[in-house]
């Protein structure tokens, strides 16, 4: 069998704690920032978990993560 491929767009996007849990960043940061409080831009830089449909892809996108 062949090796499978990481999609590394995919790859510089996500990572995984220790138990495996899938880490993505949070929507809302990239422009129009200037309206958003500062609590509200802190908040945005915490990265949030994968829910599970999110995960299936993800695994398959990137199989050695």
């Amino acid at each position: 069998m062949p090796k499978m491929r990481t999609r590394k767009t995919a790859a510089k996007r996500f990572e995984a704690t220790a138990s495996g849990k899938i880490l993505k960043r949070r929507t809302g940061k990239g422009h129009l920032m200037l309206k958003k409080s500062p609590s509200r831009k802190r908040r945005l830089d915490i990265k949030s978990q994968a829910t599970s449909g999110e995960k299936r892809q993800i695994r398959r996108m990137v199989p050695y993560l």
